[in-house]
């Protein structure tokens, strides 16, 4: 009856052992596998997440040096631009002349009339400057920016992933970029006012004027005090003497026009002496020939001489106002190229940080990944140990019952 019992139990559970046998060793070889796939792959997501550390140090590091890089290129860019922009302008304004001369259009002394004339005269000259400005300066300046545009597009190409460097784009000498320049003539010679009245030019006001300038002459025969009074400030002062052999001048002819005004008599004696001296047919000459050359000036006081007195004057005072406005026209050019190169730089930065934050995800991806591969292999060695245990188990029960 035992014998019977076993042989029940042999002929009923062997086959069972056999397939649980077959069974945990099949486990055991896929937890295996699962664990050597699960390593392998994570020394390779352990590789490709340094790779991407040091990728994101690497354009950290130089994306910052190339920031310096850049900063000192645009500061000399814009530097040079200056430079250029005061040389060209200052150029223009010694041809002033020539571009004045070329203005033609209807002249009538009438107060309707000059106004035009004078708008269309601001406008031409304003016109022809700005054409010579961007003649000498806008080329050159332009394609400057381009190199530069280049330089930094290639030099930041290689810190972009491949999908952000398909974004990027060569810039041309197209470009929307156009240099202005804002003169502002118009606002500038507002109070230009031309005196276009006949001037007899060995009169007593011309002579004055030519000896001692048309600003002193003014002061001088208006009969006003040049000398700076007490009161005024130490710098203006200082100003005042800077100025002391004009303010002589101005003083001596005050002084001969007053005494002229105030001596006539004087005038009688003296002309009575010369009368005596040289004679009446000398006087008569000199005050025919005084005579005449009035006469002839002022018939040909035409419009086309006030015409030119006009141009002339509106020269002098747009070349004085023009060179006050050199620093500020210079620097808003350079402030145009500041701001184009600037703006360059920063789109292109921008898509670096793109790219940086594209390798901090992948950073963030594959550490996750490595988590899970780790949480693989510890369940696969889990898997492994119970089925080695239940091996045991199996090879216990087999010797116990089927041997």
């Amino acid at each position: 009856q035992e014998f019977i019992s076993q042989s029940a139990v042999k002929t009923k559970f062997e086959q069972h052992t056999v397939r649980a046998w077959q069974i945990t060793e099949a486990i055991k070889a896929v937890m295996d596998a699962i664990n050597i796939a699960s390593a392998d792959r994570k020394i390779f997501c352990l590789e490709e997440r340094e790779e991407q550390r040091d990728r994101l140090d690497f354009v950290r590091g130089q994306i910052n040096r190339l920031t310096d890089n850049v900063k000192e290129r645009i500061k000399s860019l814009t530097e040079d631009v200056s430079v250029k922009v005061t040389s060209a302008l200052s150029d223009q304004i010694r041809s002033l002349p020539v571009l004045v001369e070329e203005f033609r259009a209807d002249f009538n002394p009438t107060q309707e009339t000059l106004q035009l004339y004078k708008t269309k005269l601001l406008l031409h000259v304003e016109e022809r400057m700005v054409g010579g400005l961007c003649h000498r300066c806008s080329v050159s300046v332009l394609r400057d920016i381009t190199d530069a545009q280049r330089h930094m597009i290639d030099s930041v190409r290689p810190l972009l992933s491949l999908s952000v460097q398909e974004q990027l784009s060569t810039p041309s000498s197209s470009s929307s970029f156009e240099l202005t320049y804002d003169l502002g003539l118009a606002a500038l010679c507002a109070d230009f006012q031309e005196n276009i009245e006949f001037q007899f030019s060995l009169g007593w006001t011309a002579l004055v004027a030519r000896f001692i300038g048309a600003a002193n002459a003014k002061r001088a025969l208006s009969g006003s005090d040049p000398r700076p009074q007490k009161t005024l400030p130490v710098a203006l002062s200082l100003q005042a003497g800077s100025t002391f052999k004009d303010e002589m001048v101005v003083s001596i002819a005050t002084g001969l026009v007053s005494v002229t005004s105030r001596a006539s008599m004087t005038v009688l004696v003296i002309g009575g002496v010369v009368w005596r001296s040289v004679g009446w047919r000398l006087i008569a000459l000199s005050l025919s020939l005084y005579g005449l050359i009035y006469l002839y000036e002022k018939l040909t006081w035409t419009d086309a001489s006030r015409e030119r007195a006009l141009k002339q004057q509106f020269v002098e005072h747009a070349a004085r106002r023009l060179r006050t406005v050199i620093p500020t026209t210079s620097s808003a050019c350079s402030q145009q190229v500041y701001k184009e190169l600037s703006s360059t730089f920063s789109r292109l930065t921008q898509r670096v940080d793109l790219s940086e934050a594209e390798l901090e995800g992948n950073i963030r991806q594959l550490s996750f990944r490595i988590q899970r591969l780790e949480n693989i292999q510890r369940r696969s060695k889990a898997f492994r140990n119970r089925a080695t245990e239940l091996e045991t188990r199996l090879e216990a029960f087999s010797v116990q019952y089927l041997q």
